[in-house]
């Protein structure tokens, strides 16, 4: 296997560079149907924050009212109330002011539940839609958009960046309110209290502000290259634990391990990037923010000491509103210094919707514009005209795709069946009929289109040039759901979801009773395995079946084709994973389900195609022969001698079918070599 280069750019680049204002967009599209929820938490926020100021205040008044000379009904504090409502003696004003700071630390402690509450129902609500959103978005996506992305990098995204978007909608958007009402609500009461004073205390306030603005400035592009790099360790682990038999088989433990290691390495380096400047600015921000701290504290207690206004101040400074200053000063440190993290989380958050919204944002060739008519299958006649399909214009072919797709070949039978011509055409103005009812088989050396022909069919792809048409309709121009529903596939890779057997089996056909069930079992040859496993059609597979043999995992997926009873049939290796024996009962059940339905097969095992009504031939992407078996055989040219290999007369083949065989695994394994 090739090596990838893990430096390549970010996967999602391209898409992200397209993407302005994405909190704003996230905020708008996402977050207006919960409103309510992130208003409560605002507006509870704002309040539990206001009580949070009061206790000091309230100590103050103690301090100079009760404790010193100053009038009760004179402060500051409490000028707003009646005066009627004031205790007069030193006892009751005494009460007052604890059952006060009481009150507001008990009423404070149920807003600050509501804000908890608010904010978080608005971060998981968005976190919720965003997530199925983008998945819808993702699987709805063409083929060619998963032909250059790893699951890896996907997952990061569907994963890792939608919860970063929660961390910031209910840490960071909760503590960004938060700080705006202590910074606001601190401001207007020290300059409320004593503006001169105030002037020293919030000096270090535009200072903090500055060096924020520097630091947004160079953290924003660290953090988009760490979302990126975890993207590639997810991809790396997830192609290891997928690819985990072949290791072990290989003996490439080591070699993975150090594959593992760079990817983590790089990951490592990005981040500490990231957090090489983080862990240098909080500490600069809370020493900036403690400097208001002691220019406070001198200039405050050198006015309280002398009695007299130091320097340019005038007029005098009580103890109590000394104390409330140094009480609120210390209290404005503490959220300076984490307004730093919410613009931390709020850059990770940025760089997050980035990447989410350029992936929904992604549109592809295939159309899917809504009101399309439904495909009406009356006999199944299907017809090729003058099809033309390459990838260009699909994907980009850089190393580390190569390299990816050199590993999964054998999993991508698209990516297996590229013709192996110099022409870049995959299919090059092919065309035939399939009267309703009636068998087609493809058959041709490996990278002759065969498979990419029926994915055309499915449009999985679209066609460059020509027409694809059943009973007469463009599949181009018919609702892509009626398309596939009208088509039942069964591909060589007979891929099975984590569940039960009868969960696979029904899978697209999820009304299907238990009967309907063993009766498609029964005709894929799979009820009597099934009934010999553990739990019966209850047995759960495991990961992508793993806990099934190949050929079993081929007999269910059959089943699922026989279960959904489709118009037309398309089998692509359909038994390459069973035995000649199990083969065998399965073709005389496959034969019993295409009597009367149209289908499609790919087969190299050429004799469970050989009583097709028509037998396609195709090398580089054109059609060299067509016919039944007989004929081909007799015309003695690339079937007959196909035919020849599989029935071992090797030493009867031409010299020029063997040089051009060798040429095309030359060329196979020159291309890999590159890669």
């Amino acid at each position: 296997m090739s090596s990838v280069d893990w430096d390549e750019d970010d996967p999602f680049e391209e898409q992200r560079e397209n993407i302005e204002n994405p909190m704003r967009r996230l905020l708008f599209e996402f977050g207006r149907p919960y409103w309510f929820s992130v208003t409560v938490g605002i507006i509870s926020s704002i309040l539990a924050r206001a009580l949070d100021l009061l206790p000091a205040l309230l100590l103050a008044v103690a301090i100079d009212a009760i404790f010193g000379n100053a009038a009760f009904a004179e402060q500051v504090p409490l000028v707003v109330l009646p005066e009627a409502w004031l205790p007069t003696t030193p006892a009751s004003q005494f009460w007052f002011v604890a059952i006060a700071i009481a009150g507001s630390f008990a009423l404070g402690s149920i807003f600050h539940w509501v804000r908890n509450w608010g904010f978080n129902a608005f971060s998981q609500d968005i976190q919720h839609d965003v997530r199925t959103a983008t998945y819808d978005k993702m699987q709805r996506l063409d083929m060619e958009f998963f032909s250059d992305k790893q699951t890896g990098e996907m997952m990061s995204v569907l994963s890792n960046d939608v919860n970063q978007l929660e961390r910031f909608l209910n840490e960071g958007l909760n503590s960004a309110f938060r700080l705006v009402v202590m910074v606001v609500g601190i401001g207007a009461l020290l300059f409320w209290l004593n503006p001169q004073l105030a002037l020293i205390s919030l000096a270090p306030v535009p200072l903090i502000g500055g060096f924020t603005y520097v630091f947004v400035k160079k953290i924003q592009p660290k953090y988009a290259a760490v979302r990126s790099s975890v993207g590639k360790v997810n991809s790396r682990l997830e192609n290891n634990l997928g690819g985990i038999q072949v290791i072990k088989s290989s003996n490439t433990e080591r070699f993975e391990s150090g594959r593992v290691e760079d990817v983590s390495k790089k990951y490592f380096d990005t981040n500490w990037e990231a957090i090489n400047l983080r862990i240098k600015f909080f500490p600069a921000l809370q020493l900036i923010s403690g400097i208001g701290f002691v220019l406070t504290f001198v200039v405050g207690g050198y006015w309280v000491l002398q009695g007299t206004a130091p320097g340019p101040f005038t007029g005098a400074l009580e103890i109590g509103v000394f104390v409330a200053f140094i009480m609120y000063t210390q209290q404005l440190v503490w959220p300076m210094a984490q307004f730093g993290q919410v613009i931390n989380m709020y850059q990770r958050a940025e760089a997050s919707s980035e990447r989410i919204f350029g992936l929904m944002d992604e549109t592809g060739r295939i159309d899917r514009e809504e009101g399309a008519d439904d495909l009406e299958v009356r006999t199944g006649r299907v017809e090729y005209d003058s099809v033309s399909f390459s990838y260009e214009g699909y994907e980009s072919r850089d190393g580390a795709e190569a390299g990816r797709q050199q590993e999964t070949a054998a999993d991508d039978p698209v990516e297996a069946d590229r013709p192996d011509e110099e022409s870049e055409l995959i299919i090059d103005d092919i065309s035939f009929e399939v009267e309703g009812g009636e068998t087609l088989a493809l058959v041709g050396p490996t990278g002759a289109g065969k498979s990419t022909v029926l994915k055309l069919l499915l449009r999985l792809y679209d066609v460059d040039d020509g027409e694809i048409r059943i009973d007469g309709q463009d599949v181009s121009e018919v609702s892509l759901p009626s398309l596939r529903r009208s088509l039942g596939y069964v591909g060589q890779e007979s891929y099975l979801f984590y569940g039960t057997v009868e969960e696979n089996i029904t899978y697209g056909t999820f009304d299907a009773d238990r009967n309907e069930i063993i009766e498609a079992a029964k005709a894929a040859e799979a009820h009597e395995f099934i009934q010999n496993l553990p739990d019966g059609y209850d047995t759960m597979v495991g990961e992508r079946g793993v806990k099934l043999s190949g050929g079993q995992r081929q007999r269910v997926a059959i089943a699922r084709a026989v279960l959904k009873d489709p118009d037309i049939l398309i089998l692509d290796e359909a038994t390459s994973d069973v035995d000649t024996e199990t083969e065998m009962l399965i073709q005389r059940s496959i034969d019993d389900l295409t009597e009367d339905r149209t289908t499609f097969a790919i087969a190299h095992r050429l004799s469970t195609i050989k009583d097709a009504d028509t037998i396609v031939v195709l090398e580089g992407g054109r059609i060299v022969e067509r016919g039944p078996h007989e004929e081909l055989l007799e015309n003695d040219g690339l079937y007959a001698h196909l035919w020849g290999v599989q029935a071992g007369e090797i030493d009867e083949l031409p010299q020029e079918f063997i040089e051009r065989a060798q040429r095309r695994t030359a060329r196979t394994q020159a291309r890999n070599t590159d890669d």
